[in-house]
């Protein structure tokens, strides 16, 4: 969310950002709303003012005098009244407009409609040249023994998955170290819950707008998160922190789940796009300094990219455009990771800023050192998302028996296993 003021001030940079984001608002019409309730405002605080300053002469007045001025505090008092519907819904309709304005992208987000006018930075790792004709996830998976799509789709339906034996073992063990790497980069582990009130993903900036996507619990208010992002964003809701508690880093465990909703079609074998999974969330609240919240965007950005060598992963790192960053972001870089069986990257990570456009949703402040409160800034990127992590990790690693060669990083995990599973033939 922006501050009106900064709309108000800045129509022509908040019009672009909708050209460019392709967010449908007309923001001559949020205006035009917003002057009209500052015009009702006004109304009602003169007739507040003046029914004060009536109320003030009754005692005062003779007796002939006093009728008229009860009368007048009446009807003072029912013109305000009647005023006070148009005022609510002047309020709420402005709210709603509020929420779906966009942030300002950086300047140097490339001007694009969507992922296809993304821009590459750079392209990290060496590609697998394998002397065999490589399997992909689900013939790796299968071969093992290592799944059963079949058996749980009957019971979950489509997009849903299994792991057994070494399978779920190696899921596990890339969950714990994604935890262990980050808490040892200063960030505070945290294992949080999927469900979460509707308010929380408003606060994130998922709805309005990405209603479709999520999964309501219907007569419990609440509905399943599809990032660990969306609890912790609304752990400090409405609260007054102090500067000294800034920066605040996590990484955050949970399950989540997503309807993918729009995505029929796509994907639908194997463990690329599932209704549920676990997925580890970095996600920090600063300070509100542009220069710091950059900073820690690399920070993140290098998390990610740290996690990808560990696991000996190819990456490229790719700048969002316009169209592809979401409402809120001011900068954002996806990852995409090298599946070998589709000769393409996939997204694996995806690292955002959002400057104080989240925080002004949530109602998240500090104090700084003059002891003026502040919108904070927030970020967040992937640590490692799974069973989607484990394309790139079973097809980059497999041998040409079918086993699997475990990166270093992860055999602490593993009892120390330098190979998984048994020869296929």
């Amino acid at each position: 969310m922006l501050d009106i003021k900064f709309i108000r001030e800045n129509a022509g940079a908040v019009k672009h950002a909708v050209e460019v984001k392709g967010v449908p608002i007309d923001i001559d019409e949020l205006l035009r709303i917003d002057r009209e309730l500052v015009d009702l405002k006004q109304r009602v605080e003169a007739m507040q003012a003046e029914r004060n300053a009536n109320a003030k002469l009754v005692p005062k007045a003779t007796p002939e005098e006093r009728p008229t001025l009860i009368q007048r505090g009446k009807d003072l008092a029912e013109e305000i009244k009647a005023l006070d519907p148009a005022l609510r819904a002047h309020e709420d309709n402005l709210r709603q407009l509020l929420l779906r304005v966009p942030n300002i992208p950086h300047a140097s987000v490339p001007v694009g409609k969507d992922d296809n006018d993304n821009v590459e930075l750079r392209r990290e790792g060496t590609l697998p040249a394998f002397e065999f004709t490589p399997r992909d996830q689900v013939d790796l998976l299968e071969g093992q023994g290592w799944s059963d799509f079949e058996r749980v789709a009957r019971v979950s339906g489509s997009r849903s998955y299994l792991l057994k034996g070494e399978g779920a073992l190696l899921e596990m063990a890339v969950q714990m170290f994604a935890m262990s790497f980050l808490a040892g980069r200063g960030f505070t582990p945290l294992s949080t819950t999927a469900l979460v009130r509707p308010e929380t993903l408003v606060n994130s900036g998922h709805f309005p707008g990405d209603e479709e996507s999520v999964y309501k619990l219907e007569g419990d208010e609440l509905m399943l998160a599809g990032t660990a992002e969306v609890p912790v964003n609304s752990l400090y809701a409405g609260e007054q922190l102090s500067a000294d508690q800034l920066p605040l880093a996590f990484s955050a465990i949970s399950g989540a789940f997503r309807r993918e909703a729009g995505s029929a079609g796509r994907d639908v074998r194997g463990l690329i796009r599932v209704h549920e999974f676990r997925k580890v969330e970095q996600y920090v609240i600063c300070r509100a300094d542009e220069q710091e919240g950059l900073k820690w965007f690399e920070t993140l950005l290098g998390n990610a990219e740290a996690i990808l060598q560990a696991l000996e992963l190819p990456y490229r790192v790719v700048q969002n455009c316009t169209g592809d960053m979401g409402a809120g972001k001011v900068l954002m870089y996806d990852i995409e990771t090298w599946v070998p069986s589709e000769q393409k990257y996939r997204e694996t990570h995806s690292c955002s800023y959002l400057g104080d456009w989240q925080a002004r949703r949530t109602g998240l402040r500090y104090r700084d050192e003059n002891g003026k409160l502040v919108y904070a800034h927030t970020l967040n990127n992937t640590g490692i998302a799974t069973p989607r992590i484990l394309v790139p990790l079973l097809e980059n690693h497999q041998r040409a028996d079918g086993t699997i060669h475990v990166p270093e990083a992860l055999r602490p995990y593993l009892g120390g296993k330098a190979v998984l599973g048994q020869p296929v033939r």
